[in-house]
């Protein structure tokens, strides 16, 4: 008999090695009445390697390309009381993969949300990178566009934290010559390559010499690139620039709050600064 509360699980699955699982994520994976996978070959393969038996009626895919209707057929699932277990294709479920939606819909809803944590390829090449871990920004997959990957890069390159980028190997080698002239090409930072498996990599150095490295060498299989924080002082008009930019869509409160924790700034100065563009912006 099942005695899983309902809910919308979100499980951690292993990014590499098939053991790095958490007795109760496979618990979950076990008694949930329905699976929801990113992957469902991925996900078939894992319950078959911890011997778990799933009907195939028990398993459902939720991806980018999934129509409204698999939306709607979860939700009305999860209000009927289900008990439902989320995994992404590897990793934490909602770091770069579409379970955001599904969450933003069970919350709205009232669903309960239970997080069932474990591996995650941004905290474990963190941990490894040799690089501060005390605070960071995830940035996700940058932009394919350079024109684009290259605005993003701008807008964090004083930020006052540790930063993680994710990227494949046919964008590498670009990636890296943006990052060089846009955050200087003696930042020091580190490319984790295919972590838990075979034939994990960790590369550290600067990113001009991770760039010189990289453009001799194929490779293969997703990274992390970590990067270390600005070194040389956020410039005073950049501050002015990205608090009016946050003041657009946000409250003084939060745009200050933003601001000072980015660069590591007094609220009391950030917060006068705040006040100002606001009086500016209503005289104009």
């Amino acid at each position: 008999m099942n005695t899983l509360p309902s809910g919308l699980y979100l499980v951690s699955t292993p990014i590499g090695n098939a053991r790095d699982i958490t007795l109760r994520a496979l618990d979950v994976l076990k008694e949930a009445e329905m699976l929801i996978a990113e992957d469902t070959r991925t996900l078939k393969r894992l319950l078959t390697i911890h011997a778990i038996s799933r009907p195939l009626g028990d398993i459902m895919s939720y991806h980018d390309f999934s129509k409204p209707k698999r939306f709607e057929s979860i939700m009305r699932s999860l209000e009927a009381g289900k008990s439902m277990a989320l995994v992404s294709e590897a990793g934490t479920p909602l770091v770069s993969d579409p379970g955001f939606k599904l969450v933003k819909g069970a919350i709205e809803k009232e669903i309960n949300i239970i997080p069932v944590p474990g591996p995650s390829a941004m905290l474990a090449a963190l941990t490894v990178s040799g690089i501060e871990p005390d605070r960071f920004v995830y940035l996700g997959f940058l932009p394919q566009a350079r024109g684009a990957r290259k605005k993003v890069l701008e807008e964090y390159r004083f930020v006052q934290a540790t930063l993680i980028v994710f990227e494949s190997p046919n964008r590498l080698e670009s990636s890296l010559a943006d990052m060089q002239d846009v955050l200087g090409k003696e930042r020091m930072a580190s490319i984790c390559r295919e972590m838990t498996k075979r034939f994990e990599e960790v590369k550290r150095g600067s990113l001009g010499d991770l760039k010189k490295h990289f453009m001799q060498e194929k490779v293969k299989g997703e990274m992390v690139i970590v990067i270390e924080r600005d070194r040389t002082g956020k410039p005073e008009m950049d501050i002015t620039d990205l608090l009016s930019q946050a003041l657009r869509n946000k409250s003084v409160k939060d745009a200050v709050s933003e601001i000072s924790g980015m660069f590591n700034l007094p609220r009391k100065e950030v917060y006068s600064l705040a006040l100002k563009l606001s009086a500016n912006r209503e005289n104009k």
